[in-house]
């Protein structure tokens, strides 16, 4: 069995791989202040939830945008299950080429989800990912990313109208039954969805306006789901999609 372990700025999310197949997936809160002890025992219990003992993990593999938290978890996967990750990096062969001004400033999470869209689905797609930053990466039909943007996440453009305004309440990110609101929170949840909403459909069509060719959207992330059935501009919603290019990845560099 392989791990996968996605360490992003909100959260942590670890899947377990048998083959291809995704037989558990766990999501935890990204702190720094997490000792390596305190992950060991998080991975040993996720196993345990999942039926399986710490020598059915045959191989880790990490990809991880936040440098602070990756030194405690790496020495997690080395005490506890006794191996040395392998980590999206540079040196890991990836099966897709990076043609931006400066390749190394790619995310890792970005280009595991780029893998992913790519070895499932083929190509040309644009990939968006829908996290704590709201990603969009173009893969053309050669597997080479050519392009992307990054724009604020709805919940970290939440976070910001009701952390800035001392009389907005916080409330749950949700597509409200109407934009006709009357009351606070529902004009908060029209205005949050509705606006993104809007944010992302337009920018699908301006890559299809200057892309000559059609491509598939395919989109990934945790906030992804809300939108994906009320637009037409999103054809594949794969909440899976990392776990599916971290696997892809290991294939190619399988020890």
């Amino acid at each position: 069995m392989l791990m996968a372990v996605d360490i992003g700025n909100t959260n942590i999310i670890i899947g377990l791989l048998e083959g291809e197949r995704i037989v558990g997936s766990y999501r935890i809160t990204t702190k720094a202040a997490h000792t390596s002890d305190e992950y060991g025992l998080m991975l040993t219990q996720f196993l345990a939830l999942s039926h399986y003992a710490i020598d059915d993990v045959d191989d880790v593999i990490v990809c991880s945008v936040v440098p602070k938290v990756m030194h405690s978890f790496r020495a997690s996967i080395i005490k506890f299950l006794g191996l040395e990750p392998m980590v999206v990096g540079p040196g890991v062969k990836t099966g897709i080429n990076v043609r931006i001004d400066d390749p190394k400033t790619l995310g890792s999470d970005c280009l595991a989800d780029c893998a992913g869209a790519y070895h499932t689905y083929g190509g040309p797609v644009l990939v968006a990912d829908f996290g704590t930053a709201t990603t969009f990466n173009y893969v053309d039909g050669a597997g080479t990313i050519r392009s992307g943007y990054i724009t604020t996440g709805i919940r970290t453009g939440a976070e910001a109208l009701w952390g800035q305004t001392a009389q907005l309440p916080e409330v749950e990110i949700v597509k409200p039954d109407s934009i006709l609101a009357t009351n606070t929170r529902t004009a908060m949840q029209a205005g949050l969805y509705y606006t993104f909403l809007g944010g992302l459909e337009r920018s699908i069509r301006q890559f299809r306006e200057e892309i000559d060719e059609p491509f598939q959207v395919i989109a990934t992330g945790g906030l992804g789901r809300i939108f994906a059935d009320d637009t037409d501009e999103i054809d594949i919603y794969d909440p899976d999609l990392i776990f599916k290019g971290m696997a892809a990845i290991y294939a190619r560099n399988t020890r």
